[in-house]
């Protein structure tokens, strides 16, 4: 069965959702989502080296859901809102496309 990705190449929704799959990687965006903050402030709660949460937030930047910038010595991370549209309509779309199945499935089943 193919899925379909709302118009995104199939590898840039396959990122954006393994970049999510990982729950760290997970904290680290929903803890962005709240507000924007330092690499050194989001390893400090999550126990992880700054080597280990700038390898995480480089995988959350490749896949468009985080961009930082260097202010100072400090490297600010935030939300990227390309990647929050990319994933809400990868969202709206598959659940158009399942609420169609199942209302198909329904229809079979009562004999409509």
């Amino acid at each position: 069965m193919r899925v379909a990705t709302s118009g995104a190449p199939r590898e840039e929704i396959e990122g954006l959702l393994a970049a999510l799959g990982d729950g760290t990687r997970r904290k680290i965006f929903f803890s962005l989502m709240e507000r924007e903050q330092s690499v050194k402030d989001l390893a400090t709660p999550l126990g992880i080296t700054l080597t280990g949460l700038g390898q995480h937030v480089r995988i959350l930047e490749s896949a468009r859901l985080v961009s930082t910038r260097k202010v100072g010595r400090e490297r600010i991370c935030t939300v990227d809102p390309e990647g929050l549209e990319r994933l809400e309509a990868f969202a709206r779309l598959q659940k158009t496309l399942w609420r169609s199945r199942f209302d198909a499935l329904r229809r079979t089943v009562e004999g409509d």
